[in-house]
């Protein structure tokens, strides 16, 4: 599923034992802001400026950035070698990444220099699946607070960080035992019904990394667009956010407007025009590319400026 493309760094951070804790440092390429807070992900909860509460693949993380040092608080050398550096993608050259994308195509130059520490996670697929069922037509807060609420009724608690109790997301065997009235209770509204059924298909294995092993591009796309209410915008978050689909390029409203705005002199163009053009242009570093452009965009408001 994934390129090799800056799989592995030169490996120049170290990893050291303070205390508790577990420090990276010499990091680069990396801002855990701009990563957590660019919308590929749901479960974070800022505590103070790079200080953030994770909760990811039935793990509880307190960390902090401070310059080019990463602390994971209170956490052991082999959950930060296992778990954590894989989720941030830390192994990944995206120097090498960044430098290939900016000769390729120069207009992403502003998007890549403002949000140069974006790396994309890789994150559990059911989590996602479900996460991004739920984010159609919501805003970031209103997605976190229904992940949780669905955390908190139905996963295992994790523990405590600055008063604040945490929860897993519900295993998938769990999933499959929320029925579509419980789904709408929780407030997902016209969701329900397209969650109910991607944790049917979750729990019975119709849908699962076991079947989509081995699967292109677009036979996994297919295969996931065969949920209940999802579409491509959904599948392709799903494809570059938990597996390994590098060169899929979800396109949103956001994306839609600021690719009109820098590559189609801001005239109205259909979605599969847009999708087209991505791959044309960046292939199989699509999903870098929007990343880049997602980010810097939203937070510009490139595409809605008179």
């Amino acid at each position: 599923m994934d390129n090799t493309f800056g799989e592995k760094s030169r490996q120049n951070f170290r990893i050291e034992i303070e205390n508790k804790n577990t420090i990276i440092k010499e990091i680069t390429d990396f801002d855990l802001e701009q990563t957590l807070e660019c919308g590929q992900c749901f479960r974070f909860y800022k505590q103070d400026e790079e200080d953030y509460v994770v909760v990811a693949f039935n793990k509880l993380l307190h960390i902090k950035q401070s310059g080019n040092q990463l602390i994971f608080f209170n956490t052991e050398k082999p959950d930060v070698e296992n778990i954590w550096i894989p989720y941030f993608d830390l192994e990944r050259d995206y120097n090498e990444i960044k430098s290939f994308l900016l000769k390729k195509d120069s207009k992403l130059e502003e998007a890549i220099k403002e949000k140069w520490g974006i790396r994309i996670l890789n994150q559990e697929f059911y989590e996602t699946l479900i996460s991004f069922i739920i984010s159609q037509n919501k805003q970031i807060p209103h997605i976190k607070q229904l992940v949780r609420r669905i955390s908190e009724e139905y996963g295992e608690y994790l523990g405590e960080v600055n008063g604040e109790r945490y929860y897993s997301f519900p295993d998938v065997k769990t999933l499959g035992t929320i029925t579509e009235e419980a789904f709408r209770e929780m407030k997902t509204g016209f969701r329900a019904p397209y969650l109910y059924d991607a944790a049917q298909k979750l729990a019975t294995g119709v849908i699962s990394m076991e079947t989509l092993k081995g699967l292109n591009e677009n036979e996994t796309r297919d295969k996931l667009i065969s949920i209940k209410g999802v579409g491509e915008k959904v599948a392709n978050c799903v494809m570059l956010f938990s597996l390994g689909f590098r060169e899929a390029f979800p396109v949103d409203v956001w994306i839609k407007r600021i690719m009109e705005s820098v590559y189609f002199n801001g005239e109205d163009t259909p979605k599969d025009k847009i999708q087209l053009f991505a791959k044309e242009q960046y292939g199989e570093y699509g999903g870098y590319a929007q990343q880049y452009l997602f980010c810097f965009g939203r937070e510009n408001k490139v595409g809605t400026k008179k």
